[in-house]
């Protein structure tokens, strides 16, 4: 008692002269509304995919959740951060350690003479650390919050690779019906270089009109193996995600049928409990501070109980019959004083660790209020310009059939019908990339808005 009250206000000095850390001042700013409005629509279920009513595209996403490597290390990386909670809990309990030293040895007797002497030893030892200062519970805490942060990290990157499945899929529609219509308009620039080299050959048009005809011919031509070629590695980059072997991607739905629900967008204070990555930043910064805690305690005292028995005999028989008894009983405080400034650097270091993880949160959500702007913007947009490239289409349309109509009645040269029909398929295939771009957009929101995630119950 007297020892522990000399070394007492040692004790006291070191407590008060804890070092501070404030958090980095808060620089966010949360917006009261999204500056696009796309109107009323339905609220984002978990299994969003299946808003598109596509039988395969909901079979591909399924494939990816369970076979995906990515999502099999973040589920792998999960066992390792449950046992570290294992890990920080077994503070809070005994140590318990169990010994036997058999050992035989030749002595000088006291009359110089060598004595042969066997000693056989057993005990178990144990020892207990009070946690006076609460550093064993901030590491728990801190262990349990990383835990928590890596489940979220976990459910972000399952909605990552089912939005990128989801986005290959639609992007792969996309390629198909750019395909199939350059392989329509092929047939009919066929037919036209047909009817060019007839023309040509009776003299009825100039070897301009057919070398024209031949080039617009070549030109769809080359088209369609550039297609088939961006079809193919679709296909294999949608394989690697989903798990399997390169190979073909089971198709359903033709682009054009493919119309998914408007969806109800959240504010933006919602979002911030609705995304997976910004609930794993959140607890990321906890764990950070909670961690900060544990390296800032390990400048208090610590104290220890200790116990042991150790029963001692010079043969078996006598150890399993009568053998001596040791045993000690104890106690122990234990303060730093000088360590060379180590445990003041570390925690130096998890202060810089937490102040990272604030800062990381912060750009979490700026970069989740960035992507729903950008998701709806885009929706808005593109859908503003596929309504107006569906009128240039019917407009093309009706100029190709008037330049058929001049150019089979003598009043036109074959080119302007050419023209035309360039116009045409340029307008039509843009409109196949807006409508796939357009499908893309509402799957980036889904994503922007957490795909229907929810924060586990607490």
């Amino acid at each position: 008692m007297r020892r522990l009250l000399a070394i007492a206000p040692a004790l006291v000095l070191a407590a008060c002269s804890l070092p501070r850390h404030p958090p980095p001042a808060p620089t966010l700013q949360v917006p009261a509304q999204w500056r696009t409005d796309i109107g009323p629509g339905s609220p984002v279920e978990r299994d969003w995919w299946r808003a598109f009513h596509d039988p395969a595209l909901a079979d591909l996403v399924r494939q990816a959740l369970a076979r995906n490597g990515d999502i099999r290390t973040a589920q792998a990386r999960l066992q390792e951060y449950r046992a570290r909670i294992t890990v920080a809990r077994s503070v809070e309990s005994p140590q318990l350690n169990a010994s036997f030293s058999p050992g035989r040895a030749r002595v000088i007797g006291p009359f110089g003479t060598p004595i042969d002497v066997t000693s056989i030893t057993g005990g178990v030892q144990a020892s207990y650390e009070i946690d006076v200062s609460g550093r064993s519970a901030a590491a728990i805490e801190a262990a349990r919050l990383d835990y928590a942060s890596q489940q979220a990290a976990a459910d972000a990157t399952a909605l990552s690779v089912a939005a990128n499945t989801a986005s290959g899929y639609l992007t792969l529609r996309g390629l198909d019906a750019q395909l199939e219509l350059a392989r329509a308009t092929l047939v009919t620039r066929q037919r036209s270089l047909d009817l060019a080299r007839r023309e040509f050959e009776v003299g009825y048009s100039s070897r301009l009109e057919l070398a024209q005809a031949e080039s617009e011919f070549r030109a769809t031509s080359a088209v369609v193996p550039q297609l088939e070629r961006s079809i193919t590695l679709q296909e294999d980059a949608l394989a690697v995600l989903t798990g399997a072997s390169p190979g073909p991607v089971a198709r359903g739905l033709p682009l054009g049928e493919l119309a998914p629900p408007m969806i109800a967008t959240l504010l933006p204070s919602e979002l911030l409990r609705r995304r997976p990555d910004v609930a794993a930043a959140e607890r990321a910064v906890a764990a950070a501070d909670a961690a900060l805690a544990a390296a800032r305690d390990q400048l208090l005292p610590s104290f220890n109980l200790a116990a042991s028995i150790t029963p001692y005999a010079n043969s078996v028989s006598q150890l399993l019959n009568s053998p001596f008894t040791l045993w000690s009983v104890g106690g122990s405080v234990l303060a730093p004083i000088f360590n060379g400034g180590r445990l003041r650097a570390q925690t130096d270091i998890a202060a810089s660790a937490r102040d990272r993880a604030v800062i990381a949160y912060e750009s979490a959500v700026r970069s989740a209020f960035a992507d729903t702007e950008n998701a709806l913007a885009s929706i808005r947009f593109l859908g503003r310009q596929l309504a107006e490239g569906e009128a240039r289409r019917v407009a093309a349309a009706e100029a190709l059939r008037i330049a058929r109509n001049r150019h089979a009645n003598g009043y036109a040269s074959y080119l302007e019908e050419l023209d035309a029909q360039r116009a045409l398929y340029s307008v039509e295939n843009a409109q196949l990339q807006l409508r796939a771009g357009l499908l893309g957009a509402h799957v980036d929101l889904y994503r922007a808005l957490g795909g229907g995630w929810l924060p586990p119950a607490k």
